[in-house]
């Protein structure tokens, strides 16, 4: 509430108030114990600029990126055209210098009024923190991980923040508190600062034991998102739909023109960062034609309760699975509902994908002699111009698109992108994790193709929301629009027949935070990460932490104390109260250990990886 409102007419309206998670372990005696560090995800740091075109003139050292988002409206070309990068090398075009803004400031909010972080800060002043305990590790999330360094020394200066915040608190170990694909990017960290140098910071095999307490990682992506598959392949589905949320124009033809869509797909295409969230682990995680580790699982039409405070699933409600049908999750993407919901032996496919992938690549002579449009008829060109009609066809004539062949397609969609991406990303599972190819830095963010450190006494915490339904799976068709367009949309007519179908506009829901689903952010630490395995040989303590979903109970709690949102989770109650504990010094079993809502411990049972 607003402090202009006394406290007696709010506690009229919502009843008497909790005190805050600072507030209440102050009362208890917690105070300030081990510094902390905030790696923040996707899209929520601010970015601002140091260098620009004339376009530009006057904006030195204003943000492109969070605030008003004044210069969208204002100049939407100029602004596109520089937060774009180069399709070519993934770094800075000739003449723009576009960069993070640093401290706090730089990801506490990301519009006026929408905290990110802010909440998590405030709290943890409660109860002593201030700037020389507290470290945002801001980088350009544009980027890819190891460019971050190249470009601005981001790793080297996380480095070496952290060592001069341990140095200076008496040798206490740093909580490292990422969100989003922060926990991406700081999984990245913690490798390249063991790695020798030049591809590594050269702090030795034992430089995250003696600098780490826990990572408390918060929503984190770290099998992907299959929303990063929709987004690539559409531009219909990613976080930057928080950024349309403040802009209502975003996505009118009064911003950007009749072609708003073509622009922000050749603006995020860019990105080289988005193809870290891409699904990793292939039909092993994601599940197949005929199955999913979820199953049916998720009641997509159920009622969520305020009950963040019950620890076992035992207490929840019974949810009726027997009038619910079984989802084919393991398809990411299919042509058509029908496709989607039928068995495998009933489609028709045309495995024609391969053959016209290698022909784009080769770049025969012959491959734009039936381009899909004139380039000159277009203001805007995107890659989907240089691919033909019957090579669109073939797209949807495949029918389905599972997790072991979605990287086929985004190589057959978006190649300038993927080529640049397939330097820097990998999505497989390491037969063998001693091979030294693993070495190189395109495996570190990766769970599935990489080793944690040796920290034993390190503590790994997954925390996220559950109880939301969170994109999974999509219907498409393919577009009948301008030459101009984008050929492919999401099937908004495709519609499960119930209240309680995961299938909603075209979208297959699963449980998640509605970001990320509970597969991709709890399965290393329900499963992979349990305990000795090769992917965590010194056997790193991992909790997982969920938290119900409870929408706010009235307008005056705004975004709520008891959300399980991808965002708005930064201000739930019981994580902050869990961050600020293990920050006084708590451990994991003090905390009660793991916290379970959902089926991922059922569901890894179901997966086959081998440990």
């Amino acid at each position: 509430m607003p402090a202009s409102i006394p406290q007696y007419v709010t506690e009229a309206i919502t009843g008497p108030l909790t005190d805050p998670p600072g507030v209440k372990l102050r009362k208890e005696g917690l105070t300030v114990n081990h510094p902390v560090v905030f790696v923040p995800g996707i899209v929520t740091g601010g970015l601002e600029l140091w260098e620009g075109h004339q376009c530009a003139e006057g904006l030195f050292r204003k943000r492109l990126w969070g605030g008003s988002f004044g210069e969208l409206y204002k100049r939407p070309l100029c602004w596109a055209q520089h937060m774009s990068l180069d399709n070519e090398t993934g770094l800075d075009p000739p003449g723009i210098r576009v960069r993070p803004v640093s401290g706090l400031v730089a990801a506490d909010y990301f519009a006026a009024g929408y905290f990110v972080w802010a909440v998590l800060i405030a709290n943890l002043a409660q109860i002593g923190y201030e700037e020389k305990t507290m470290y945002m590790a801001a980088y350009d999330w544009r980027l890819s991980f190891q460019n971050t360094e190249v470009r601005d020394q981001t790793l080297s200066r996380i480095k070496s923040n952290i060592e001069l915040m341990v140095a200076t608190n008496g040798g206490k170990k740093v909580v490292v508190i990422p969100h989003s694909m922060g926990v991406l990017y700081f999984l990245h960290f913690m490798k390249w600062v063991e790695a020798p140098p030049p591809m590594g910071g050269g702090g030795g095999s034992e430089w995250c034991a003696k600098h780490i307490k826990a990572v408390m990682n918060i929503g984190g992506p770290f099998l992907g998102v299959p929303k990063s598959v929709s987004g690539l392949f559409s531009v219909e589905a990613r976080d930057i739909a928080i950024a349309r949320t403040f802009a209502p124009g975003f996505l009118d033809k009064d911003v950007f023109g009749l072609q708003t869509f073509q622009h922000l797909m050749r603006m995020t295409r860019t990105w080289d960062s988005t193809m870290s969230m891409i699904p990793k682990g292939g039909e092993t995680i994601w599940g197949g034609l005929d199955w999913s580790p979820e199953g049916s699982s998720f009641n997509c039409g159920a009622k969520t309760l305020r009950n963040n405070s019950i620890n076992n699933t035992d207490q929840i409600p019974n949810i009726n699975l027997a009038n619910m049908k079984n989802v084919n999750y393991g398809r990411i993407i299919s042509f058509g509902k029908d496709v989607a919901e039928a068995h495998s032996s009933k489609i028709g496919r045309v495995d024609l994908l391969h053959g016209v992938y290698m022909i784009i690549v080769d770049q025969q002579g012959s491959m734009k002699a039936d381009m899909l449009t004139n380039l000159t008829n277009c203001d805007i060109w995107i890659e989907y111009h240089d691919i033909g009609d019957h090579r669109i066809k073939a797209v949807a004539d495949y029918k389905v698109y599972t997790a072991g062949s979605i990287l086929d397609l985004l190589h057959f969609v978006s190649p300038k992108l993927m080529a640049r991406g397939g330097a820097h990303f990998s999505y497989g599972i390491a037969d063998n994790l001693d091979d030294p190819k693993y070495q190189h830095y395109k495996y570190w963010s990766n769970p599935l193709e990489t080793k944690l450190p040796d920290a034993p006494d390190m503590e790994i915490y997954s925390m996220y929301g559950v109880g939301i339904p969170t994109e999974r799976a999509y219907v498409y068709k393919v577009t009948t629009a301008t030459d101009c367009s984008i050929p492919f949309q999401i099937d908004t007519s495709a519609e499960g027949g119930s209240e309680d179908s995961c299938l909603k506009g075209g979208v297959f829901s699963a449980d998640g935070d509605e970001t990320v689903p509970v597969l991709s952010a709890g399965l290393m630490a329900a499963k992979g990460w349990r305990g000795k395995t090769r992917f965590n040989p010194s056997g790193i303590p991992t909790y997982i932490r969920e938290y119900s979903h409870a929408p706010p109970a009235n307008l005056l709690e705004g975004r709520g104390t008891q959300s399980g949102a991808h965002v708005d989770i930064m201000g739930n109650f019981a994580l902050i109260e869990d961050v600020i504990r293990v920050a006084a010094g708590a451990t994991g079993k003090e905390l009660g250990e793991d916290h379970v809502y959902s089926d991922i411990f059922k569901w890894a049972e179901r997966i086959n990886l081998q440990l």
